[in-house]
């Protein structure tokens, strides 16, 4: 008998044709770019093998002397500068020009940048601040507002001598609303403020309003005021909201605390199962640093990935996706994309991979045992991209690994929530270092100098160049990394430009010669965020700049 499968054949590749045609619509991060929540899943299946088998080898059989754990871990000196909040006592005015209401977007750290320039503002025309408005932030969608992240009445209470400030607007003003704003121009709104406006701006376009409605509502808002030419007192003034009145909430603070006692006893069984696994048929010099953890942020997103056009080893399609992305969300508009992996790499351009980063920790002598906190959000590649820095330090936590889905359940699913966690627990550990600049970055190097805590700036540009060099045996990589990062831990130096100078009027000295006396902090950004203002009793001078 002869069978006839042409019918059957055909209502299969019908099947499989429709099932082809409706695959994108139902899984599409499988075929899409890299969403923000989800990668596209192409571009993460198959995670990179290490890209410095040489230098990884050498890290993975390390030694540390007790002398070199010592100076690792020692504080960083007491460099005869000292925190300078503290503003000259002058009285409230009686009468407040009127109500002054801020919006916010961008991150926890932009916002809180916005924060301080707001009081500040406030400040400049007598006039009584709303609490902040925060905006959804459009990464995460997260909608977290000023009083879920911080302690309001703390905020009030440490400004009550320098702002009038208020939680809500009285009822003749409740119309003055986000949504209010949204729906067309209205007469009370400011959204002309440039890019660091000038006190004078303020007074001559916004005082105005303030008189004639009793209200001004400005938005948008960040990097609204400028770090140059303002009063001494103001910019005491912003340093005292950013490192006095803005303190987190007292459930953040409980979790920080929670993972900070946690980071600072011994490591469990397992962990130390692990670690004795580890250093079988090894001789470890170094001791364990008990009570002491260093935080490393790792800022290696979906975004930044995508945006630095780098090359982060996932072949084709990882090139492949990372482009669409960039063409998708930014048009194409990416300066970096008309460079080379290797010019970008030379320029200290791209940041640094879990794997880069471990191995300079590991060469900066970070030895097995380190308590090792890893604070970010999401890791572009999950998992497997990490995997390599995991094995250099097994002893690594987060969040998840530290406390239990109860102990978080406040703050999870909310992203600045979750990055006020990381940045109470980054302000306790003895050691701090980031992956590559950003707000996060920015912010925590500049509070931890103004603190004078030992926080370590990766040298991006001899990083780059150091990678790039696939010969180059561990002995030699660590003695350049050590070099070159010896006065990269936190301490002010003179020759980085960054408008940090010699106030005129402690020094004497004519306006020519202010540049000549020039300090700076040397911090690798381009990006201005917060303020330090310093001063040193010995030589009667100050020291202020955005970070």
């Amino acid at each position: 008998m002869k069978l006839n499968f042409s019918g059957s054949h055909s209502q299969t590749h019908t099947i499989a044709g429709l099932f082809l045609l409706l695959l994108p619509l139902l899984l599409p991060n499988l075929f899409g770019p890299l969403g923000r929540a989800s990668p596209s899943m192409f571009s993460e299946w198959n995670a990179p093998k290490p890209r410095h088998m040489t230098l990884l080898r050498g890290a993975l059989q390390r030694q540390t002397s007790v002398q070199q754990q010592s100076r690792l871990w020692s504080p960083l000196a007491n460099q005869g500068w000292k925190p300078c909040a503290e503003t000259t006592k002058v009285p409230l005015p009686e009468k407040s020009r009127g109500y002054i209401q801020v919006f916010l977007d961008g991150g926890l750290n932009q916002q809180k940048m916005g924060i301080c320039d707001a009081v500040a503002v406030a400040k400049i025309l007598n006039a009584t601040l709303v609490i902040p408005h925060l905006e959804v932030n459009p990464v995460w969608q997260d909608s977290s507002s000023f009083t879920e992240i911080f302690d309001v009445d703390h905020f009030i209470d440490v400004l009550r001598d320098e702002v009038s400030i208020v939680k809500d607007l009285p009822s003749e003003y409740s119309w003055s609303t986000r949504e209010y704003y949204g729906t067309g121009i209205r007469a009370t709104r400011i959204k002309t403020a440039p890019v660091h406006a000038t006190a004078n701006w303020y007074l001559e376009n916004v005082l105005p309003v303030l008189e004639s409605y009793g209200i001004a509502a400005i938005a948008p808002f960040s990097h609204r005021l400028t770090f140059e030419n303002l009063p001494a007192n103001l910019q005491r003034l912003r340093c005292k909201v950013n490192f006095q009145a803005l303190a987190f909430v007292p459930h953040i603070r409980a979790l920080g605390d929670t993972l900070v006692n946690r980071l600072r006893s011994s490591p469990n069984k397992n962990q130390a199962a692990q670690i004795k696994y580890l250093l079988l048929g090894r001789d470890q010099i170094g001791k364990p640093n008990t009570g002491k953890f260093v935080v490393l942020h790792l800022r290696f997103d979906k975004d930044m990935a995508a945006h630095s056009a780098c090359d982060f080893g996932g072949g084709k399609a990882e090139k492949l996706a990372l482009a669409k992305y960039r063409q998708v969300l930014w048009q194409g508009r990416v300066l970096n994309s008309q460079f080379t992996d290797e010019e970008l790499r030379n320029q200290g351009r791209c940041p640094l991979t879990p794997e880069e980063i471990g191995l300079l920790l590991a060469a900066l002598g970070f030895d097995n045992n380190t308590r090792l906190y890893l604070a970010s959000h999401k890791v572009y590649g999950g998992e497997a991209r990490i995997s390599t820095l995991r094995k250099l330090f097994p002893l690594m936590e987060d969040k998840k690994s530290l406390a239990s889905v109860e102990e978080r359940d406040k703050v999870e699913g909310k992203a600045s929530l979750l990055a006020a966690v990381d940045y109470y627990v980054s302000m306790q550990s003895n050691i701090f270092i980031s992956a590559s600049p950003g707000n996060m970055h920015n912010a925590l190097v500049g509070h931890r100098a103004y603190m004078n805590l030992k926080t370590i700036r990766p040298n991006m540009a001899l990083l780059g160049q150091l990678f790039l060099n696939k010969s180059m045996e561990w002995s030699e990589f660590q003695r350049a990394v050590l070099e070159g990062h010896k006065n990269r831990q936190g301490q002010i130096r003179r020759g980085f430009h960054l408008s940090l100078y010699y106030l005129r009027y402690h020094l004497s000295l004519p306006v020519n010669k202010l540049s000549v006396l020039s300090l700076s902090l040397s911090l690798c950004t381009n990006l201005p965020s917060f303020l330090l203002m310093l001063r040193n009793r010995k030589t009667r001078t100050y020291i202020k700049g955005n970070v």
